[in-house]
């Protein structure tokens, strides 16, 4: 079922990454914790819709237990969504997909484990055709620019904002997603229900605090009701979080760099909602991830 779990997983990442692109504001200094507040809100129901639905009992030494992989998650989103401010002037997506590769290399030299060629195959495909993806996307942002005359400030094109925040998301999603592979799949230490509630609880006073920053200390305008792309994308994001937990706790060492394939259907995504043009090469990259996904797929029937 992990394979499963993971493919549920990176649709749901794909289309929310998808609607952050479209809720994010480049002019909006705030828009990052905008986001957080949304997306902590909705996990905060959903953790406490879930105890109730599954009769399960908080305990509140599980938000201390898995802070560590929660705040190595966390913190890589917020500087991710940062990010999305400058993503078009940026490179960030060939830096920021190689975390799920990295999580697979920190696995497999600290908990070896006996992988087939199978295996070995789909994770080189797809890791391959996520960075070849990432540079495809690179090229057609620059190129538009171009055409558009539009001065790109070298600053940052490649410079400090643009190489920093890919690169702290990148290490701390690797270390989070590999702390959670420690956690929930090497050496068990908390289970799968206990985890996904852990984060999602923190997730939810990290909102709060986002929110009461933005609202009373620096008397900004924030409707809730209003952000239905932040919405959207929150919607998404605790989908695809649910997923993940039990992929990871089944097999961490392959879901990983799987799960990072989500910018494939994000880019798929984009294409049939936001009519955005994709060339050949774009979808030759595609069509080769999709088969690393399906050689996983097959492994895991073997």
């Amino acid at each position: 079922m992990w394979f499963v779990f993971s493919l549920l997983t990176t649709l749901a990442w794909g289309g929310a990454d998808l609607f952050y692109k479209k809720g994010t504001d480049s002019n909006d200094k705030f828009s990052h914790l905008k986001i957080v507040i949304m997306v902590g809100l909705v996990m905060g129901l959903h953790a406490t819709a879930y105890l109730f639905i599954k009769g399960l009992a908080f305990n509140p030494i599980d938000l201390l237990k898995y802070l560590p992989v929660s705040a190595f998650y966390i913190l890589s989103m917020t500087v991710g969504y940062i990010g999305l401010r400058y993503i078009e002037l940026s490179i960030a997506s060939p830096v920021q997909n190689s975390s799920g590769a990295i999580t697979a290399i920190l696995l497999f030299i600290f908990f070896p484990h006996e992988l087939g060629i199978v295996h070995i195959a789909g994770v080189a495909i797809i890791t391959t055709g996520v960075l070849g993806l990432a540079i495809l996307e690179k090229k057609a942002e620059s190129a538009a620019l171009k055409l558009t005359n539009v001065q790109i400030d070298k600053k940052y094109q490649i410079g400090f904002l643009a190489i920093t925040f890919p690169i702290i998301y990148c290490i701390l999603d690797g270390l989070g997603t590999f702390a959670d592979g420690i956690y929930l799949d090497e050496l068990q230490l908390i289970s799968e229900d206990a985890a996904l509630v852990a984060y999602e609880f923190t997730f939810f006073i990290c909102a709060v605090l986002s929110f009461i920053f933005l609202k009373v200390i620096k008397k900004e305008k924030f409707q809730i009701f209003k952000e239905r792309d932040k919405g959207y994308a929150a919607i998404l994001e605790t989908t695809g979080q649910f997923f993940y937990v039990f992929a990871m706790a089944k097999n961490a060492i392959i879901a990983a760099p799987l799960i990072a394939s989500y910018s494939i259907f994000s880019i798929i995504l984009s294409r049939i909602f936001l009519k955005e043009k994709l060339s050949k090469q774009h979808y030759t990259v595609i069509v080769i991830v999709i088969l690393g996904i399906a050689l996983l797929g097959f492994a895991d029937e073997l």
